[in-house]
């Protein structure tokens, strides 16, 4: 069974997924990915084109071309790239977001836009050594220092200000994703001492000891909001795992393991649906649920802790199997389209296809397939 699931992982990922969005997905002039398709693959016109779509079309194309060696998916890489830095680099900023007409719409800096400017374009640079990627890391790194950065540590959400007080842990740790990528092709390490200091914040304040879970809300001061601090995410706390382990890659001494098996046995205990699939939503004291449907992509990153977190257990083919099947089973469709969420008695709820979600599919995918091949 798990031979034949893993079979079907590339078949999905390149000859569905990826080559659908590329006939469809992408502007055949312009060269930008679609904010999101409806089912029937045609555009689903939001009102708007945000950086962080295109940065995400961008990297799952690089890291699909990285990972193939095949020209085809080299096709939209250069022209994401390049409009990108046209339309939405202003006066040495990066904006929002565009209107459909490509008419700038929003623009503010978002931190967690601008985490993925890091991955986007570091993966960018690795498929084609365009090394105008890492002149614009470089921009971006020094517009979070010298724009967002705030005195208590990590960033503000957002460029100018809106003045909300509520901070999130989940820009941040999309940040630690996208310096971990930064410095993996620069070895700067200035980009390093970013990644120690995404750290310490989820050191000091998102990990709570006590619950053995990732609060995701905190006041300025980084205090936790008493308002939101109870609701947390199982997703999170396995996008977490994952990342713990590639930073214990370049600060191996400093206990990150252990902490990822503390979010690991949270996540795990609590944010399992019986019938399948992971919760939206849980308390962070009592585990019980606060949002019984389901997403696509908490299981994605399921997907990825599991591979690397318990790559040798005894237990962890079977847990890739059932994972898998129920992946292919009541998410991934036979077109390369997908359902978006399953409601809680795992039925798919009428959604379109966000431009955003390829990008936990494909990494899922491609963990689960890295992982199959370290066993041989």
């Amino acid at each position: 069974m798990l031979d034949s699931l893993i079979k079907d992982c590339p078949n999905y990922l390149f000859n569905k997924l990826l080559s659908q969005w590329l006939k469809h997905g992408i502007h055949p002039r312009a060269g930008y990915s679609y904010e999101s398709l409806n089912h029937d693959w045609s555009v689903n016109h939001v009102g708007r084109i945000r950086l962080l779509t295109q940065c995400r079309q961008l990297y799952t194309f690089s890291h699909a071309f990285i990972e193939t060696k095949d020209e085809k998916w080299l096709k939209p890489v250069k022209p994401l790239f390049e409009f990108i830095i046209s339309y939405f680099w202003i006066d040495d900023a990066w904006i929002f977001s565009l209107n459909d007409d490509l008419s700038i719409k929003d623009t503010h800096s978002d931190c967690y836009a601008l985490a993925f400017v890091l991955l986007a374009f570091s993966y960018y640079f690795k498929a084609t050594d365009d090394k105008r990627s890492l002149e614009f890391i470089e921009r971006t790194h020094l517009f979070l220092q010298n724009k967002m950065a705030c005195v208590n540590g990590g960033f503000l959400e957002q460029y100018p200000s809106n003045e909300v007080s509520v901070r999130r842990q989940n820009p941040h740790m999309h940040l630690l994703e996208g310096y971990l990528a930064a410095y993996e092709v620069t070895h700067n390490k200035v980009y390093k001492g970013e990644v120690r200091k995404l750290l310490h914040l989820m050191t000091e304040h998102f990990f709570d000891a006590k619950s053995n879970s990732l609060i995701e809300y905190f006041n300025e001061d980084w205090s936790t909001n008493d308002t939101l601090s109870s609701n947390i995410e199982p997703g999170h706390h396995f996008e977490w795992v994952w990342l713990l382990h590639q930073s214990a890659k370049i600060f191996p001494e400093d206990g990150f393991l252990a902490i990822a098996e503390a979010l690991w046995s949270k996540a795990c205990k609590y944010g399992f649906d019986p019938n399948g699939g992971i919760y939206n939503q849980i308390h962070a004291e009592t585990g019980s649920v606060l949002d019984p449907e389901k997403r696509i992509w908490p299981i994605t990153e399921y997907m990825k802790a599991l591979c690397v977190h318990k790559p040798t257990n005894t237990s962890t083919d079977n847990l890739v199997a059932k994972t898998l099947d129920f992946l292919f089973a009541h998410y991934l469709k036979e077109d390369g389209s997908w359902n978006e969420y399953l409601d809680v008695n795992n039925k798919p709820k009428a959604h379109p296809l966000p431009g955003t979600t390829s990008y936990h599919i494909f990494l899922g995918l491609i963990e689960v397939l890295s992982w199959s091949k370290a066993k041989l």
